[in-house]
């Protein structure tokens, strides 16, 4: 090998500096942005948790333990608890078929179809809650009744949302998964439906678990479909974060802070138990 061919220390050092200056910009971006969202939930914590946030917590039951003790918001936190499990549960039996459907399916109308499944991640939350109270016009007045500014309306809401959320997760594990060990189950004479539930499934368990919690996480933050469409009656639809935008119009900032700190903590706990199902599923 010739010195023209032979690669030179000089010419790799050339991108020494300007590789570590490229990661050092990066790292410095991504440690501001970290050190705002800490910055938040450290602030959260430090105004209700700590006595000197106010001056009337030292004289009075914690800003948390006043928030837990008062019956509306124990409604609140009771129905966020139902109305989040149940949607999460119907988010997953629609987001597997429609996943699979799209990962494996072939059809006309597959990229509009799939364009479709956006529509509640992209559009405004408000017209979200709009367009099924709009819609809920044309079904006749006792269902109507039955459902809008009701219990099923919040969990209804809560579901057109989170399910878009959950299909996504859910087509990409189809997208993953190998393909032969199905083709080989049905070689050997299993139909599409048995090959889907005895080979597909059992290789995206982790991935329906991390749906169904992110599904979870989602509806429990939910607010704008809600208000319009279930509203914020207190005793009856309210949900936590409902219960925020109450409690501030109220003018009790500590009671809202105090139920944020509650989202917060089960929002952490529900992308930390994603994320580590995640990693033991890949």
């Amino acid at each position: 090998m010739t010195d023209h061919h032979r690669p030179t220390k000089t010419a790799t050092n050339a991108h020494a500096p300007r590789l570590s200056a490229f990661w050092i910009a990066l790292a410095t971006v991504c440690a501001a942005y970290v050190l705002l969202l800490l910055a938040m939930l450290a602030a959260d914590a430090m105004f209700a948790l700590l006595p000197g946030g106010q001056a009337d917590a030292a004289n009075g039951p914690g800003p948390l333990s006043a928030a837990l003790a008062d019956p509306n918001i124990r409604h609140s936190l009771h129905l966020t608890l139902v109305s989040c499990t149940i949607s999460s549960l119907l988010s997953l039996m629609v987001a597997t078929p429609i996943g699979y459907l799209l990962s494996r399916g072939s059809f006309p109308g597959k990229r509009l179809v799939d364009a479709v499944m956006d529509i509640p991640i992209v559009l405004p939350p408000l017209v979200v809650g709009l367009s099924l109270l709009v819609l809920m016009q044309w079904f006749p007045p006792p269902l109507r009744d039955a459902v809008v500014y009701q219990t099923p309306a919040v969990i209804l809401a809560q579901f057109v949302v989170a399910s878009a959320f959950a299909i996504r997760v859910m087509r990409g594990a189809f997208d993953q998964t190998d393909h032969r060990q199905e083709e080989v189950a049905r070689s050997l004479g299993a139909s599409r439906s048995q090959a889907f539930g005895w080979v597909v499934l059992p290789q995206v368990r982790g991935a329906m678990l991390t749906a169904g919690l992110l599904a979870w996480a989602r509806a429990m933050g939910e607010f704008g479909p809600l208000l319009v469409f279930a509203g914020a009656t207190r005793g009856k639809t309210e949900v936590l974060s409902t219960t925020v935008f109450l409690e501030l119009s109220v003018g009790n900032l500590r009671g809202a802070v105090a139920v944020s700190l509650l989202m917060i903590a089960a929002s952490v706990l529900m992308l930390t138990l994603a994320r580590l199902v995640g990693d033991r599923a890949a």
